[in-house]
């Protein structure tokens, strides 16, 4: 095993390969690699070789994770609309969300509003309710879990004026509790979740409001979907 004299030699160099090829390697250990390398040491010369190319591996690993996020969010979001205004197949969008959690999970993609609509479209105890079909109005489906909460996917929703944003009640018994502020897409698509177990709520609505949400609704809601057969 090659060593210089009283200097380091492969052996005890080889822990420090990983951060010469970082920049981060300090003396002696980064000048007696210098060396290694420069009288053509085969041992050092491979190992800093299989350091780079892990570094190599590993920071294009990170960019591909870090680039796959925004579209896998967004990917995700588009099927599931289209899901439900394209027969309505709950069951189908349940095994398209399953099979897409399991391929983040795998690349360490953290999607965790997916992963709150995956638990409420497959919760034992949801129920559906479609609202506005066949008009031109806001249209589509809300799906209620008494212990998950309540997911909200509309349609032909307009994205809210300036200073404004569309926020979800919980009628009970004639009164509404906020449940959270939402925009729609450019397309007028639009989802929104309230988490939390439900208590025996009658309907769920859904009005314009300034962008910083109110305690009380001050219009008249857009749409309101009735919440019926929810288990408690």
């Amino acid at each position: 095993m090659e060593s210089d004299g009283d200097g380091m030699d492969c052996n005890e160099l080889r822990e420090h390969y990983e951060l010469y090829v970082k920049g981060g390697a300090e003396e002696p250990a980064r000048s007696e690699i210098d060396a290694h390398l420069g009288r053509g040491c085969e041992i050092c010369t491979q190992g800093i070789g299989r350091a780079r190319e892990a570094a190599a591996r590993r920071g294009s690993g990170e960019q591909r994770r870090f680039g796959w996020a925004p579209f896998l969010a967004a990917a995700l979001a588009l099927a599931l609309f289209a899901a439900v205004y394209f027969g309505g197949r709950e069951r189908d969008l349940a095994n398209e969300l399953a099979r897409v959690r399991e391929q983040n999970s795998r690349q360490n993609v953290e999607l965790t509003r997916v992963n709150e609509a995956f638990g409420i479209l497959t919760g034992g105890d949801a129920v559906v309710t479609a609202f506005g079909e066949g008009a031109s109005t806001p249209k589509g489906k809300v799906f209620v879990s008494a212990s998950q909460g309540v997911l909200l996917i509309a349609g032909n929703l307009p994205p809210a004026p300036s200073g404004k944003a569309y926020e979800m009640w919980i009628v009970t018994g004639g009164k509404a509790k906020a449940a959270g502020m939402f925009q729609s897409a450019a397309d007028g698509g639009a989802m929104h979740m309230q988490r939390g177990a439900m208590g025996n709520s009658d309907a769920v609505a859904v009005t314009l409001e300034n962008e910083a949400g109110v305690d009380a609704p001050t219009s008249t809601p857009l749409f309101a979907a009735p919440i019926r057969g929810l288990v408690r």
